[in-house]
């Protein structure tokens, strides 16, 4: 499986940096009107958006051709979280379209949504 590409420096992303977690809860309401509640899965899934700005042409195309590789959410990548240094091996893309701006020459900027993917 490949991994999220790295910036020229060597990271994955820039600062500011966003990480969430997502708990997904059930509540199963009864004809008596009381409520059971349960979770689907046990652990949150993580989600992450990443800002990349001030990319130079290698660094813009590198990413494109990687979203390109897995073709937006359909395909998985292990992705490094740098707040932890966990690698979490079945990640992909939230969007289906790779959006980024034109700033000048030699400056790019973007913004990627990854999730991490619950078997």
């Amino acid at each position: 499986m490949s991994a999220f590409p790295r910036l020229k420096t060597d990271a994955v992303m820039q600062y500011p940096a966003r990480r969430s977690f997502e708990y997904s809860n059930f509540t199963l309401r009864f004809v008596d009107g009381s409520e059971q509640r349960y979770r689907e899965f046990g652990a949150p899934l993580r989600q992450w958006r990443i800002r990349l700005d001030l990319l130079d042409e290698t660094e813009l195309a590198n990413l494109q051709d990687f979203f390109i590789a897995h073709q937006g959410r359909f395909g998985s990548f292990s992705f490094t979280d740098p707040r932890d240094d966990i690698e979490y091996a079945d990640c992909s893309f939230d969007h289906d379209t790779f959006q980024f701006d034109l700033v000048e020459e030699m400056r790019a900027n973007t913004i990627l949504t990854v999730k991490e993917n619950r078997n």
